[in-house]
């Protein structure tokens, strides 16, 4: 006896909406990419830095140069998100914060705080 298949065949992964704790998840995942991806130019940074003051002033001009500013930006905000996150995925690993709406109330705290020390880190960096 043959049992119908009723599960999809394609999943259009545009179409399906995720939750906000899934968002949470898969940002986790992109910044620590991120950070990852960023330890050969920030070895190579420091490396520049320590070759004295004019190594120090050229890796000063580098960080100056516009576009790296946005990705030191895009680098601040995987920290803090990671961070944040990471304290969120912790706590659930102690069994806290894993009923559907703690975890729904956890996340978007998640988003909230990463906003909220993003933009008081940026200000203080970069004006």
């Amino acid at each position: 006896m043959a049992v119908s298949d009723n599960r999809p065949f394609f999943l259009n992964l545009v179409i399906i909406r995720l939750p906000v704790t899934g968002f949470v998840s898969i940002f986790h995942r992109i910044s620590g990419l991120l950070l990852f991806l960023a330890i050969p130019f920030s070895v190579y940074l420091l490396d520049i830095s320590l070759q004295g003051s004019t190594g120090f002033s050229r890796a000063v001009d580098i960080l100056n140069m516009p576009l790296l500013q946005l990705i030191s930006l895009l680098l601040l905000w995987s920290i803090i998100h990671h961070f944040i996150a990471g304290i969120r995925f912790l706590l659930t690993d102690f069994d806290i914060g894993l009923e559907k709406q703690q975890a729904t109330c956890f996340a978007w705290l998640v988003f909230i705080i990463d906003v909220i020390v993003f933009v008081l880190l940026a200000w203080g960096i970069f004006l």
